[in-house]
């Protein structure tokens, strides 16, 4: 039975980043908070969250020698993705308030954390933020996104072959998604399944006129084709800024925020492709308040959510769209076990630690000590995400 285990507080307070599962490690890259200076140019920032102790860590600074060395690291973004191939990192995209929108690729080493420029042929999508990337065999599938230079979002399908390191644009056949940005797209199998997102009556160009469907859309990677399926009955809310997952074979979307009901959602759907049907979900424990811009993260049986940001509860307190940015972290386990549960009932129930082994009382403590690296919420009115970004 899914349960929410864990919640913690003093992580790093970011909406709009990007993060991936490394082992029984979350790697977390830059992302926005309000209040902090995005104008001046400085590296992206590292953290990683120790899915064993329940801590946070953030990497130091890279020592740049000279300028060459400099570009190899990506500038501080939000509104990139991440996605892990072997012992690499690939981060894409985003924008900076100074530099705008990017499209060099970044490639981050797991093993000495050392950032590189792979060289790169083929046709390099143009400059973005708010698509998705996501992996299948050694290929990264960009799709959709705000297109910088064009001024409007995109509906297209970009393919880096990670063993040429060839960019492609994919000439796909069948009626695509609509136009998009900040939706997801997650692989299970072959196919790509693109859900939510925010669209324009107006096709590709921004007017105002959003647009949430809450209709799946299936790209099949092995044909080059959207495929043209059955509605579900049953269906989530549109939706934009929102999580989503697979776990067994199965699509996951959490929260989100829909502008057109100037609404935050904290729920949990499933999708299960064979049916092609939605249900919704109903955990046990407390779970994240309603929000959007979060990052989700699966270790093992686990997912790890973090970050994003909400309506602000108490007035004054927010930025100057009255939303407050998260440093929360918690925890949905798929499939906890006895010991797990055990350590819920010592914990909901108070009960007295004297007479538990070392490492059972090192464990209750890790799940209920915050960590302690993100700043103090600024007061109200600090610089903030431009609204159109997510």
């Amino acid at each position: 039975m899914l349960r929410w285990t864990t919640h913690l507080e003093g992580g790093p307070r970011r909406v709009n980043h990007a993060a991936v599962s490394v082992g029984h490690k979350v790697f977390s890259f830059g992302g926005y908070c309000s209040g902090e200076d995005y104008e001046t140019l400085r590296q992206i920032d590292v953290h990683i969250f120790n899915t064993v102790s329940l801590r946070w860590m953030k990497l130091p600074p890279v020592r740049t020698g000279g300028r060459e060395h400099a570009r190899d690291v990506p500038y501080m973004r939000y509104g990139h993705t991440a996605v892990l191939l072997e012992d690499t990192i690939y981060i894409w995209g985003g924008r900076n308030d100074t530099e705008g929108a990017c499209n060099v690729l970044y490639a981050f080493d797991i093993n000495n954390h050392r950032w590189f420029t792979p060289k790169i042929s083929g046709t390099v999508p143009g400059a973005r933020d708010g698509h998705s990337a996501c992996i299948l065999g050694k290929a990264m599938y960009i799709f959709g996104g705000y297109e910088q230079l064009a001024d409007c979002f995109s509906n297209d399908i970009h393919k880096l072959d990670t063993t040429t390191m060839t960019w492609s644009l994919i000439n796909a056949r069948g009626t695509p998604a609509r136009w998009r940005d900040f939706h997801s797209a997650t692989i299970i199998g072959t196919k790509m399944f693109v859900f939510g997102g925010r669209a324009d009556r107006f096709g590709p160009f921004h007017s105002n006129n959003e647009i949430y469907c809450n209709k799946i859309k299936v790209f099949d990677t092995e044909t080059n084709s959207w495929l043209n399926t059955a509605t579900a009955q049953l269906l989530p809310e549109g939706r934009r800024s929102h999580s989503a997952f697979s776990y067994n074979g199965e699509l996951y979307i959490f929260g989100g925020y829909n502008a057109r009901l100037d609404r935050h959602f904290n729920d949990l759907w499933k999708f299960k492709p064979e049916t092609f049907s939605w249900k919704k979900v109903e955990p046990q424990g407390k779970g994240p308040c309603p929000r959007r811009r979060q990052c989700c993260c699966m270790v093992g049986d686990r997912i790890i959510l973090f970050g994003g940001t909400s309506p602000c509860p108490e007035q004054g307190m927010g930025d100057e769209f009255n939303l407050m940015d998260h440093s929360d972290l918690y925890i949905l386990d798929f499939s906890p076990n006895l010991k797990t549960l055990c350590k819920l009932a010592v914990i909901n129930y108070s009960l007295d630690q004297g007479g538990l082994p070392h490492d059972i009382r090192w464990e209750l403590n890790a799940m209920t000590t915050n960590s302690n690296i993100s700043r103090p919420i600024f007061s109200s009115h600090a610089t903030t995400v431009p609204e159109h970004q997510g």
